[in-house]
């Protein structure tokens, strides 16, 4: 797409971009960009997924200089994600291997080593604490070094296997022999319609979490894709990445540990008569995102279930709509560049109307 060259705007432009700094300053306090890495972990978690870029010092960097817009800070982190070398890749991740600090099922109410409800704000009452306007400091620390003398150290390395296993030894989830294909790098591959699946989670991993939680609700409400499933196992921890050792390939080394989220959902197939009774069984919907994302990882496997079923006429079902209209850069930089100058092509749609109206078109 081309637009016309406009000149004598490089003074308005400047003066522009120096209010930008005038409205990010505004007030007597300076935000540090720790204090974002620390207290909007959960914002930060979303720039970084969206990005595909985990680093939560320069997602907390994005935000100071966006005033907190989550979509120029994901442009901000892509742009710079593009100018790194990629010098390793990383090992298969192991999320049974997981350090947990939240495990919850919805399938089953006793589950190995409990429910453990982690932090949340599923429990909470949702109204406004009116008193953290005068929170302090010292009083947060001191509730901090508080609670974590209680802490049992065991409990910062709690692993547990996935509850999907109690089903799989029962038969009522196949097993599925380890796939060793290389997956699809959409970072470096064009995205082919139809996708492998390694591809689909990929685009849904980056896409706008608003987008892909919406298409989810539409699918749950029965608009297309008819399920309800359940989630079978939603779990948050830390991961230890590794690399190949360079000198030996048989060794791995650790580069350290990153937070996600992942989540299993099921859904039932309990419909069936004769030979189809055996094929009866549990599909499962998988969900991985950066940071402390529920609900994102939850829509994600509902779709990630929904694209095995495709369906022109459902946009949950519908691949094309749903992996190429989410991708949260290209549909917010589409909308944005609507501000771009659209004036030839605008005049010339105004004077088609003037020239039908005075009867010059037939």
């Amino acid at each position: 797409m081309a637009y016309v060259a406009v000149k004598g705007g490089a003074d308005a432009i400047e003066s522009s971009i120096e209010l930008l700094k005038i409205w990010r300053s505004d007030g007597d306090l300076c935000l540090e960009v720790e204090m974002i890495t620390t207290r909007m972990k959960q914002l930060v978690d979303r720039v970084m997924c969206e990005a595909g870029f985990y680093s939560p010092q320069y997602a907390a960097l994005a935000l100071k200089q966006s005033e907190g817009s989550c979509e120029e800070a994901v442009f901000l982190m892509r742009a710079y994600r593009s100018t790194l070398p990629r010098m390793h890749t990383s090992e298969p991740i192991d999320c049974s291997q997981m350090r947990l600090i939240r495990r919850i099922s919805a399938a089953f109410k006793d589950i190995p080593f409990g429910q453990v409800l982690g932090p949340t704000y599923d429990y909470t009452h949702r109204l406004i604490d009116f008193r953290l306007s005068s929170e302090e400091e010292g009083s947060l620390q001191a509730f901090r070094e508080q609670y974590l003398a209680l802490v049992e150290p065991e409990s910062s390395d709690m692993k547990a296997e996935r509850v999907s296993e109690i089903l799989r030894q029962e038969g009522i989830i196949a097993s599925y022999e380890p796939d060793d294909t290389e997956p699809v790098d959409i970072t470096q591959e064009m995205l082919m319609l139809p996708a492998a699946r390694s591809a689909r989670l990929q685009t849904l991993f980056r896409a706008d979490t608003g987008f892909v939680s919406g298409v989810a609700y539409a699918g749950l409400r029965g608009y297309g894709f008819n399920a309800h499933p359940t989630v079978g196992e939603l779990r948050s921890g830390y991961i230890e990445v590794e690399i190949a050792y360079p000198l030996d390939k048989s060794e791995a080394i650790s580069l350290g540990e990153i937070l996600f989220t992942e989540v299993e959902s099921y859904i039932s197939r309990e419909t069936g008569t004769g030979k189809e009774l055996s094929e009866l069984g549990i599909e499962i919907g998988y969900g991985l995102v950066f940071g402390r994302m529920d609900t994102k990882a939850i829509a994600m496997s509902i779709l990630d279930c929904a694209l095995n079923y495709p369906h022109p006429h459902s946009p949950p079902n519908d691949e094309e709509f749903v992996l190429l209209h989410g991708e949260a850069l290209e549909m917010s930089g589409f909308i944005s560049h609507l501000k771009l100058p659209h004036y030839v092509t605008y005049q010339s749609a105004l004077d088609n109307i003037r020239k039908t109206r005075r009867g010059e078109i037939q």
